[in-house]
């Protein structure tokens, strides 16, 4: 738009309207993203992110954790047993006699049992804590996936409208050029020449905030992706997404298997077994021991064999505090599920709404808008030409033109990056492994 308003401003109708012409003939091709030697693939920023992310990789980690608890509540017993000695030197007086030296020793083994069913209690918090962790991993991978995707398009949008503004802001430049030429001959007043100015640095200035913009999302794509500081990923690839597979309620269906809602059903399941487990933990643990030994002086030694049998005794700790904090953590467990149950069915129905909106509404830039304004674009060049319409109104018709392929730009993005947001809450496939 403000482009070709200066294209027109600058030239003798003639040359204005040849120069109009190329300019709409380059805003007619297809919109296409900046292609370079480096350019990075959606594909292979993903293979990157999974490789390298932060968050990706700190859930990861939580896993040797989580199964080493599995395999200590897999073992045995849960307390070791403990193995005891003891040696004794004795000096013995006898009446006159020298004193007698006698060495005493005592060997003894000790295994403490838990009684209430901890062990069982323990193996299945441990068993749905990792399962829990597991499938809270895969949906970490598919946020991961989804967010690089966004900030992958929107690279891939500000390339292309910078693209387009580039284009814009040669054809003004020229003009530019052109109209200080008729000025300094006295063909175009000083307003035509002030107008042609204004024009070329105002596409200047538009394109330098696209940069800055643009520069932004880069940096934001390659931290997510941890590529080295200095590396700004150019992309390349499709702004508008594939064409849907799949209806509203393949999209419920699939999100009420997410591995958000199992995660945070098998959180809860293990807070439940942990609650379990401290009022198991209120009953005593037995313990048992063998103990042998050897006393006594000389040819009279005695050998000694003994069992032993300690319980303590529950009477004024009664594992309150571990009891009551389990009970804290199945709570906010269950408030999480119960919460997620309800909102993504919730946040499925909206985002679908904002999907089928937005398809509409590139739809009409497409089929009528676009349609429309490249009709009134070659009626006002004609009119031009005939002397019907003033300088004026060609400029507001060729403003149009551009603000559409903006707008066009703009809806395709906005369409590209709600049809991700939808099928990343749904848990759909596509959003992740399967695209």
């Amino acid at each position: 738009m403000w482009f070709c308003s200066t294209l027109a401003v600058v030239r003798p109708w003639r040359r204005a309207v040849g120069i109009v012409t190329g300019a709409c003939v380059a805003l007619a091709l297809p919109l296409a993203s900046a292609q370079a030697a480096t350019a990075l693939t959606l594909e292979e920023a993903w293979r990157l992110a999974e490789a390298a992310n932060p968050t990706l990789r700190s859930t990861h980690a939580r896993l040797s954790a989580a199964e080493g608890e599995l395999t200590d509540a897999r073992s045995l017993l849960w307390n070791n047993p403990e193995l005891s000695a003891e040696r004794l030197r004795r000096s013995v007086p006898q009446p006159g006699l020298a004193t007698e030296k006698q060495r005493d020793w005592s060997a003894g083994l000790a295994q403490t049992f838990e009684v209430a069913g901890q062990p069982g209690y323990r193996r299945e918090a441990a068993t749905q804590e990792l399962a829990g962790l597991q499938a809270t991993l895969q949906e970490t991978r598919r946020q991961v996936r989804a967010e690089i995707e966004q900030r992958f398009v929107l690279v891939l949008a500000l390339q292309m409208r910078i693209a387009t503004e580039a284009e814009a802001l040669k054809l003004v430049e020229d003009a530019a050029a052109a109209v200080r030429k008729r000025v300094a001959a006295g063909e175009d007043s000083r307003l035509d020449g002030n107008l042609a100015i204004v024009e070329a640095e105002r596409g200047r200035n538009q394109l330098a905030a696209l940069h800055e913009q643009l520069t932004e999302a880069r940096v934001e794509l390659g931290s997510a992706l941890q590529l080295v500081p200095d590396h700004l990923p150019e992309v390349a690839g499709n702004l508008m997404p594939a064409t849907p597979r799949y209806s509203l309620e393949e999209l419920l269906a699939t999100a009420g298997q997410r591995p958000q809602l199992r995660a945070l059903a098998l959180r809860e399941a293990a807070a439940a077994k942990r609650l379990g487990l401290e009022r198991a933990a209120v009953y005593p643990d037995i313990t048992v021991g063998v103990n042998v030994g050897r006393e006594g002086p000389g040819e009279a030694r005695e050998k000694l064999v003994g069992v032993s049998l300690s319980l303590p005794l529950p009477l004024f700790r009664r594992n309150a505090a571990g009891i009551g904090r389990a009970t804290t953590e199945l709570t906010q467990a269950q408030i999480e599920r119960q919460a997620a149950d309800r909102d993504i069915p919730a946040q499925v129905r909206a985002l679908w709404r904002n999907v089928e909106s937005l398809h509409a509404r590139v739809k009409r830039l497409e089929d009528q808008v676009l349609v429309s304004l490249d009709q009134n674009q070659r009626l006002s060049v004609t009119a031009y030409r005939a002397g019907e319409i003033g300088l004026l109104q060609l400029i507001v018709v060729n403003r149009q033109v551009l603000d559409g392929r903006r707008d066009l730009i703009e809806a395709r993005s906005n369409l590209r990056l709600s049809t991700i947001a939808l099928e990343a809450a749904a848990g759909w496939p596509a959003a992740g492994e399967e695209r």
